[in-house]
């Protein structure tokens, strides 16, 4: 065999490149003690710069070495001029260049850079923002870069169309551009803001212009776009999506285009009942009220009163109750005036509480505030109508597309949420087929929007009689907004429970919830006002389950039949012991 070349064996190499590792891996280890032990001592000199920089270069992700190259850096600042700080960033900032090839996704390098530019006696943006461009290139969702380059373009001033022009750019090369197209997301705002929300009638209207000069730098916003531009995007984005209908970036963006802006923080309801002489606080999202600052005013006088949510567990609720002293509104033959100031929103809400009436309200509707459907223009109502004929269109040729079938029902729901709501429910049951496992996501979303829907006819029709029988209702949302409800029917539904949420129906007397599948009433919380409860056909197990109607010091009639409690021995006596009140239960 003379003349070939000898291969070593594979166990021969393995053991050489143990070796190699080993012996790396002690020289490593060596210099890290040597950096700990100089650290210990307070060494701060260029020795150990060095030293630092051969261990980060092999390593980005050592933040405890970065903390010390701080400290360093720091020091010398002391002892340098101007001029050598400034070449001694820009080697830093060559030398994080390096680190970057290494792992490009490096929290100690992208950080300690961020901090290295802000250190800088003249910085070069430009650089900076060239960094970034070359950086996106390679991976254009690298969320350490888009963080610094956020950065970079606030602390430099960078515009806002300038940045809106990158992010074009972007997508243009690549429709696939998730982190571009959430990043146009936060600039159009500013750029091109939208009117807002009509004013709440105890706060004063806000100036502005639907289409006002484009911000020096993106800063805090509503996301809010003036409509010119939400019709221009609809046309970008649909580009998109036809050439790749399966890519979710652009679908996602779309659906960021067809929400709403964020409801103005606001009191969206007073309540006010003579008997219980209490009154309830409805707001536009969740708050503690504990910390908000709130304070009842009654006929001119401040009231020392402990606010408490519906619920203990809901510490951020929409719905706040007080009790007042005995005796402050409880005379029919009185009137009142009641109210509700809240301090930090320098916002407040009056209501009347007229002779002779047991309950007095004052409220903006779901419809008045636009809550589950804005009111569109008759040039966006035309372009969201056109839309949805595209999204049906492309729906023929990409009939498995969830993300089709999910935008055409969210067009629907911005176009005409009552008018289309057979329709919604049929494309929902194809979702459901389409994209299994996501059926209990569908399920829930489907539940919330029949809800909406439900909501608005009640409202339209002005009753306070609520019906969501057979609706396959998975869940249950927007309860703050049946505040006023006093019967609700919820039967032959898929619930598995009552949330804590529930107990923000605080006029309600008459609940059923026959044929469902719940288990637990959590929600049944101090209902003062309930004395009917239909429960029949559901999976009520053992009587600590109904523990929780004992705060109902009202309710005198439960159906139970149905419920495997009923087969309990002696249960009869047993719920009479526990439920008093009750004078009529059904097993």
């Amino acid at each position: 065999m003379h003349g070939r070349v000898k291969l070593k064996s594979t166990a021969q190499q393995e053991e050489e490149k143990r070796k190699e590792r080993e012996k790396k891996l002690k020289i490593y280890l060596t210099s890290r003690d040597a950096c700990f032990t100089k650290r210990k001592e307070g060494v701060l000199d260029e020795e150990v710069l060095l030293l630092t920089q051969q261990l980060l270069s092999s390593n980005p992700d050592f933040a405890t070495l970065w903390n010390y190259r701080r400290e360093i850096l720091l020091h010398l600042e002391t002892v340098r001029s101007e001029d050598e700080i400034q070449r001694l960033y820009e080697e830093e900032l060559s030398f994080l260049e390096a680190c970057l090839k290494v792992n490009p996704k490096s929290y100690g390098s992208w950080h300690h850079r961020g901090w290295v530019s802000t250190r800088l006696p003249r910085p070069d943006w430009a650089r900076e923002l060239s960094l970034c461009e070359r950086c996106l290139s390679l991976d254009d969702r690298n969320f350490h870069c888009w963080d610094y380059r956020r950065m970079v373009v606030r602390v430099s001033g960078v515009p806002v169309d300038q940045e809106l022009q990158f992010t074009d750019r972007l997508i243009g090369s690549n429709f696939s551009n998730y982190s571009s197209w959430h990043y146009r997301s936060t600039l159009l705002p500013l750029l091109h803001p939208g009117s807002p929300e009509a004013a709440s009638p105890q706060r004063e209207p806000p100036t502005s212009s639907a289409c006002s000069s484009p911000s020096t730098s993106p800063q805090t916003h509503s996301h809010r776009v003036c409509e010119e531009q939400l019709l221009k995007e609809y046309e970008l984005v649909q580009n998109a999506f036809f050439t790749d209908p399966n890519d979710q970036s652009a679908w996602f963006y779309y659906r960021w285009l067809l929400g709403r802006a964020e409801r103005e923080e606001m009191i969206s309801c007073v309540y006010v009942s003579r008997e219980g002489e209490r009154v309830v606080v409805a707001f536009s999202r969740p708050v503690n009220a504990l910390s908000v600052g709130l304070l009842l005013v009654v006929d001119g006088q401040p009231q020392q009163v402990n606010w408490r949510s519906a619920h203990p567990r809901l510490r951020h609720s929409p719905m706040w109750i007080c009790d007042l002293p005995p005796g402050t509104i409880s005379d029919t033959s009185n009137e009142h005036n009641l109210t509700v100031h809240w301090t930090e929103r320098h916002t407040h809400r009056d209501c009347a509480l007229y002779t002779g009436r047991s309950e007095s309200w004052c409220r903006d509707s779901a419809t008045d505030l636009e809550l589950f459907r804005s009111e569109l223009s008759v040039e966006k109502s035309s372009v969201l109508q056109s839309e949805l004929q595209s999204c049906t269109q492309l729906l023929e040729l990409e009939p498995q597309n969830k993300w089709c079938l999910l935008t055409i029902i969210l067009l629907m729901r911005a176009l005409d949420p009552l008018g289309y709501e057979k329709e919604t429910l049929a494309y929902f049951q194809t979702l459901k087929e389409v994209d299994s496992m996501r059926t209990s996501y569908y399920s829930d979303l489907c539940s919330k929007f029949m809800i909406e829907n439900t909501i608005l006819k009640m409202e339209y029709a002005e009753v306070r009689v609520f019906s969501l029988c057979e609706k396959n209702l998975s869940t249950l949302c927007h309860l703050d907004q049946l505040l006023l409800v006093t019967h609700i029917n919820l039967s032959s539904n898929q619930l598995l429970g009552l949330p804590p949420q529930f107990a923000m129906l605080q006029c309600l007397e008459v609940l059923q919830a026959d044929d469902n599948a719940i288990e637990n009433l959590e929600g049944v919380y101090h209902l003062s006002k309930l004395e009917e409860v239909s429960l029949r056909n559901n999976n009520i197990t053992q009587l600590s389950d109904l523990k929780i109607l004992t705060t109902c010091p009202r309710l005198a009639r439960l159906d139970l039949r149905g419920n495997p409690i009923t087969q309990i021995a002696n249960i009869q006596s047993q719920l009479a012991e526990l439920l008093p009140s009750i004078t009529e239960l059904l097993l």
